[in-house]
């Protein structure tokens, strides 16, 4: 199942698309794919949700780049926001905080284009991580 959230929120230059993406690593990102590394089900539900983002963006004719996922993380965390699913602070997301196998659907999509983050920023075409296709 694929969601068509708006995937063109506002994010234009690569500087504001840096900062959504930090920001976004910052509160799931690093704890949940640090914690994706020792859980294969929760590597499982990521690589599912950065497939999902990927065909979303590709649908939309988007870049996946990152513009194109900082625009998807913002529709996300807004979509999230109004669905009274508020982020975890930078850092307060750790396993000791938060069971990553039962997260809320927002903080798991937004683990996946945290995974597609690493993807673009290493230049490689999507291999390991998030590659399902």
């Amino acid at each position: 199942m694929t969601n068509h959230f708006p995937s063109a929120a506002p994010t234009r230059t690569t500087t504001d698309a840096a900062r959504v993406l930090d920001d976004v690593m910052a509160r799931v990102g690093v704890d949940g794919l640090t914690t994706a590394l020792i859980h294969p089900v929760l590597m499982a539900l990521v690589d599912q949700h950065a497939a999902e983002v990927r065909e979303s963006l590709r649908c939309a004719d988007r870049p996946v780049d990152h513009v194109g996922l900082a625009a998807y993380a913002r529709s996300i965390m807004a979509a999230a926001e109004r669905m009274g699913r508020h982020l975890p602070e930078p850092g307060e997301a750790d396993l000791s905080c938060l069971d990553w196998l039962r997260a809320p659907w927002p903080l798991l999509r937004l683990v996946g284009i945290c995974a597609l983050v690493d993807d673009t920023t290493l230049g490689a075409a999507p291999t390991g991580l998030g590659a399902t296709a």
